[in-house]
């Protein structure tokens, strides 16, 4: 089955001998059925010509980021929109280095910067480029924002040389896109459930107890779930977020509202519970707004804990339950105990007492600790690009 038909291509091609593939990438994907669109970079018309490269996807060339023709028409952050998927092909150790630091100079460089879809780098460039410590650091980066790399393979290079560093051939890569759609395809199979922000357990009209959690994490986990095919419920606390196109959200105020909302929404293939919920509510909340006095007593009572009673109950457990752990110290022996006292298959744990990472920031820096004991800890990166990291574990385990 074709499952590149009708999709949107945007390929942006590089300066490098390999470019002239570049050409044959396009005649493979109009020959599936596909809408491509094209950017050349400015040392990339050195190689192929725009007119080559308009005659084969029998559309309009880019190269200019500041062309009133181009800006009028069509315009950086919506040639991004426009896609479903962006291609860098191919991709020079140049463009690596500039996508690493995230620089904008150009009309390329500006479009992945500003894109929400995913891209794919093929890289190409001499073997002793590619061994370079510098290019293996760069894309190390690149892999953790969430770029998905093609290549290079093994072989005679245009310099003369042989080694790593020879640009993918153009079926292949053709094929890994066309196996990306695909998967995505089998995603609309599933159903993630994913819980976020803080809770409010209210006092009395007014006043509540709550914590930190700004709902980022859990809301960048529903979006990436979304974009990967996932039919996704978002359940989330009282958040400053905005909703997301696509996504069923249900908002939510105390634990017991969100608790409910859960089992309503069950069952699903995967539930990723990253809401921080209160562990206690108010016994007996006041009706009316309590005077100022000297002191108060409050009397606590437990919250039900969602994450344990889901976990625990066969006939309404998901195929893949996460939890997360905000913890303050001794990371990796809470973590560990919640995952077994709970019943998870992951637990996804940070210390929140680092005011860089976590709560309130737009970065994470988190350890996943699996069910067989095994673990690994993530470097820090955005909570965007975390999010595709922890989505695309679910799609492995689910697949």
């Amino acid at each position: 089955m074709n499952n590149i038909e009708n999709k949107k291509i945007l390929l942006i091609i590089c300066g490098g001998i390999s470019a002239y593939k570049s050409l044959e990438i396009i005649r493979l994907l109009k020959k599936k059925g596909a809408c491509v669109k094209t950017i050349l970079t400015k040392s990339a018309k050195e190689f192929v010509t725009p007119l080559s490269v308009a005659s084969l996807s029998q559309e309009k060339v880019y190269d200019d980021l500041f062309s009133h023709e181009n800006e009028s028409e069509m315009d950086h952050i919506s040639l991004s929109r426009w896609s479903d998927l962006i291609l860098v092909a191919p991709a020079t150790a140049n463009t690596i280095f500039k996508l690493s630091s995230g620089s904008s100079d150009d009309l390329a460089s500006t479009v992945i910067l500003a894109s929400n879809k995913d891209v794919f780098l093929v890289p190409a460039m001499n073997v002793r480029m590619w061994e370079h410590t510098s290019t293996k650091e760069n894309l190390k980066k690149l892999m953790n924002f969430g770029y998905q790399i093609i290549g290079p393979e093994i072989g005679d290079m245009a310099c003369g040389e042989y080694g790593q560093g020879k640009m993918t051939e153009p079926v292949e890569i053709v094929g890994s896109i066309e196996l990306y759609f695909s998967n995505l395809k089998k995603n609309n199979n599933f159903k993630a459930l994913v819980t976020a922000g803080p809770t409010h357990e209210y006092i009395d009209p007014v006043r509540y107890i709550s914590n930190r959690s700004s709902g980022k994490q859990g809301h960048e986990i529903a979006k990436s779930l979304k974009k990967n095919g996932f039919e996704t419920t978002l359940i989330s606390g009282p958040t400053n977020l905005e909703p997301i196109s696509g996504i069923n959200q249900i908002n939510v105020n105390s634990a017991e509202e969100m608790f409910k909302a859960v089992l309503n929404c069950l069952p699903t293939d995967v539930a990723i519970f990253s809401a921080a919920v209160s562990d206690f509510k108010i016994k007996n909340k006041e009706k009316y707004k309590i005077k100022k006095k000297e002191s108060m007593n409050l009397h606590l009572e437990k919250n039900i804990d969602i994450l344990n009673h889901i976990s625990k109950h066969n006939s309404l457990r998901p195929k893949l339950v996460i939890g997360f752990a905000a913890e303050t110290n001794n990371l990796n022996e809470h973590a560990k105990k919640k995952l077994t006292e709970k019943n998870c298959d992951w637990i996804i744990a940070n210390d929140v007492s680092d005011n860089t990472i976590g709560f309130g920031s737009n970065f994470n820096e988190v350890s996943i600790f699996y069910k067989n004991m095994r673990y690994e800890k993530l470097p820090k990166m955005k909570k965007t690009f975390l999010a595709d990291n922890i989505v695309k574990k679910v799609i492995s385990h689910l697949n």
